[in-house]
This record gives C-alpha cells, sequence and structure tokens, in this order.
C-alpha cells in the first residue's frame, strides 16, 4: 500500500522507474495517457513497428512535444530491451512469437519484463519464468488486465485463510459466437464495417473477444499463475449475475455449476436465450470463497456477507478492469518491490484450437479470432498433444479436420523450432 510513496521517492532521489514499451496499441497508449501524472515513472523508449504511429499515439494521449522529444522511438523490440536507460520492458504487441523473442531478449539483458501479452504467457510463461529466477529479475503479468486482477484476489483470499473454489472473470457469450469470424464481427458489438474501420478497430482482434479465444487464454493463464484448475471440457460460460455467483460458482455436488473446487471458469452476461444476466459481470472479474471452519461462515453472516444457501460460500468481485490505466502498478511494483502482480507457475492447462468449420487438407490456419479456429481452455494432461491456438497460425493443414474438432500438432505441419521446443518445456511429464 505504498507503491506511489516508493515511486515518489525514487523520482525525488533522481532515479525514476524507467519503462519500455514494445507496442503502442489501445493497452500501450492507455498506459502512455497516465505517465505524466505518475511520479517517479518515466518511459524512455517506445518500440512499433509503425514509429510515425507510436509517435502520434503519444500526441492522442496528451504528452507534450518535450516528453515526445525525450523519449526514443525505435522499430525493433530486441533493440528497445538492450537498451541502457530501460529498467522494465513491457510487451504489449499481442503476437505470441514477437512477445516471446522479446521477452527473451530483456530477460537476458537483465531486464524486468511485464508480459501484456497474454497469448505469449499462456504458451510458455513458465519458461519465461524460470528465465528470470535465473536472472534475478521479475517476470509480471500485466496489471488492469483480468488475469493479473483476478490473481490478486486468489492471493488475498488465501492470505486470509479462505479456500478458492472459482476465479475468473465475466464477457458477454453465446455458444455461437463460438463460429463467428472476422466478416461478420461487428453487428454483434453493435457497429457498421464503416465505423468500426473509422475507429481504427482490428476485425480478427475484437473477434477474438467475441468467438472465446481470449477467455480460453485469460483463463489458462489464471491456472497457470494460481494452480487452479481447468474444466475437462472446457469452460461453460454458465449464465450468472454478481449476486449469484456463490449460488453457481460452486461444485455441482452442492448444487452449483462446476465440476469441483479450486476452478477457472468466465461467466456469461446473456443468458442462452440472448435476454440479458441481471446485474451481469461482463467487464469485471471475481472469486469465489469457501470458509475453511464454521466460526469463519457464522462470521459471513454475522457481518452481512451475502452467501449461498450453505452459509459457507461468498463472492469478491471487481466490476469493472481498467486494462492500461492499471499498468503502471505491475511495473513500478517490479522495479521497486521486485514483486510480480501476478506469474505463471506452472502448466495447468493449454488453449486448443478447434474447427469452426469443415477445414480440409492444405488449408492454412489463420490463428486468434480468425476464420478458421478458435480457442478452447483445456487441462494440460487432457491436450498435450493439441495444437496451442498461440502456433495455430500460417501453419497448413495435413489431414481434414471436422468442423468443432480439436486440431492436433500432428495434423499441421509445423517446423520444429524455439518456441515449440520452449513450449514442450513446460508441458509436465
Amino acid at each position: 500500500m505504498n507503491l506511489a510513496r516508493l515511486a515518489s521517492e525514487a523520482g525525488a532521489r533522481g532515479a525514476p522507474v524507467r519503462a519500455g514499451l514494445i507496442g503502442a496499441g489501445k493497452f500501450g497508449s492507455m498506459f502512455l495517457s497516465q505517465v505524466p501524472t505518475i511520479r517517479g515513472l518515466a518511459v524512455t523508449a517506445i518500440a512499433d513497428l509503425d514509429v510515425e504511429r507510436a509517435r502520434s499515439a503519444c500526441r492522442a494521449v496528451g504528452w507534450d512535444g518535450d516528453r515526445i522529444a525525450g523519449t526514443a522511438f525505435v522499430e525493433d523490440g530486441a533493440v528497445l530491451a538492450a537498451r541502457d536507460d530501460v529498467d522494465v520492458v513491457i510487451e504489449a504487441t499481442g503476437n505470441p512469437r514477437a512477445g516471446i523473442a522479446h521477452a527473451r531478449a530483456a530477460l537476458a539483458a537483465g531486464k524486468h519484463v511485464v508480459m501484456v501479452n497474454v497469448e505469449a504467457d499462456v504458451l510458455v510463461g513458465p519458461a519465461l519464468a524460470r528465465e528470470a529466477a535465473r536472472a534475478g529479475v521479475v517476470y509480471s503479468m500485466a496489471y488492469g488486465d483480468q488475469p493479473a486482477l483476478v490473481a490478486e484476489m486468489v492471493d488475498w483470499a488465501r492470505a486470509a485463510g479462505f479456500h478458492v473454489a472459482a476465479a475468473g472473470k465475466g464477457t458477454k457469450y453465446l455458444p455461437a459466437y463460438h463460429e463467428v469470424t472476422p466478416r461478420d464481427v461487428w453487428a454483434h458489438y453493435g457497429l457498421s464495417p464503416e465505423e468500426a474501420a473509422a475507429a481504427g478497430m482490428n476485425p480478427q482482434m475484437f473477434n477474438s473477444f467475441l468467438d472465446g479465444t481470449k477467455s480460453a487464454i485469460e483463463m489458462v493463464a489464471i491456472a497457470n499463475a494460481c494452480g487452479l484448475s481447468v474444466p475437462s471440457g472446457g469452460l461453460a460460460f454458465p449464465p450468472c449475475g454478481v449476486d449469484d455467483l456463490a449460488h453457481v460458482m460452486r461444485p455441482r455436488a452442492l448444487g452449483g455449476q462446476l465440476e469441483g473446487r479450486g476452478m477457472v471458469e468466465t461467466v456469461s452476461s446473456l443468458e442462452r436465450d440472448g435476454r440479458p444476466v441481471y446485474r451481469d459481470l461482463r467487464w469485471g472479474v471475481y472469486v469465489v470463497l469457501e470458509a475453511p471452519n464454521d466460526y469463519a461462515a457464522g462470521c459471513f453472516r454475522q457481518y452481512g456477507l451475502p452467501t449461498d444457501a450453505t452459509g459457507r460460500f461468498a463472492a469478491m468481485y471487481k466490476p469493472f478492469h481498467l486494462i492500461g490505466l492499471e499498468l503502471s502498478i505491475s511495473v513500478l511494483s517490479a522495479a521497486l518491490r521486485h514483486e510480480a502482480t501476478g506469474t505463471s507457475r506452472e502448466m495447468r492447462g493449454t488453449v486448443a484450437a478447434v474447427a469452426k468449420r469443415d477445414l480440409k487438407a492444405g488449408e492454412v490456419l489463420d490463428g486468434e479470432g480468425g476464420y478458421t479456429v478458435w480457442g478452447k481452455a483445456l487441462p494440460i494432461e487432457a491436450a498435450a498433444d493439441a495444437l496451442p491456438i498461440g502456433l495455430a497460425h500460417r501453419v497448413a493443414l495435413k489431414r481434414d479436420v471436422p468442423r468443432g474438432e480439436v486440431v492436433r500438432m500432428g495434423d499441421v505441419a509445423l517446423e520444429t523450432d524455439a518456441v515449440l521446443d520452449l513450449y514442450r518445456s513446460c508441458i509436465p511429464t
């Protein structure tokens, strides 16, 4: 609870935390908008494939000419990672292969890494965390994004002595969304293609939010960081409002919808017939607590905490997350406390590529949010041979894959490389 003070003191000493940002998209721009009002934090370098776009982003969020002129702009993230004036590298490209390369370059250079790129984290996060530990630096989830916020809530619950029955987030979901493509995504957002284009919105990226892939990625990231379990059949997306979390997100044996305790799950803001859920959690995160004893359960009741019918399960939630506006918490925590805001520890799950339609041998997969596959969260022990969504990009199928079937490693012409080797090193044997 003293992070702002530590940052202010660092600034007063003339030693502000120096961050380097790779990827000046929406997440990065939200972070940049906050930097001028945070004492003790400086962005010394920004890397983007389009340097002028990065400068424009700085102007758009309100940076003045002097701040822009005092910042280095480069095209290559690895070059940024090697700079002497960078203490913390923020990887925000969204490209898993690029993100892994940038993170490894930063760790090799002795820099802390804040991984906004959850796509990269669910692919090889435990391996990157091990590399960070060997280098004596921090590898961290990005505060403001749902995985880090959930990891914080899980840690709070366990530190207070509660059992964690479930943890996750909310989203807008219907089963039909799994087959939505970038061609028809904007209708589900209430936008025309022209309006989306004018706003600079990428249809494939926004489709990954809708078709279930992003939720799978984030839930697996939470499972890997918190030692929670991934549902054996994938996420169920049960409709659930905040008042019903303690009832719905508990084991089936007790009347809930989970197959056991300690699960990750995403709740839907829509009923299956499309009606809105009352007091939905579309933008928020949650943790469901289980009282460890009768005395604690009694305290739930005495202090007005809403519970399930047994009185032993209760929910805590945040109704929102502020994305890049909160990212500085991770940057400052890594540099000033040498502490991650959540970090991947073990491979509990993977995000398997699933055919959106009947796919034919010779077709080339187009990855997350595209026309060919969507990502399904599965326990790693049941899906070690599944093709991860992070590797399902620009690879050709060697056989037909029916609609709804998981694509296997052996189904694609996948060349062995460092990323694949790193992924395999994370799979428990």
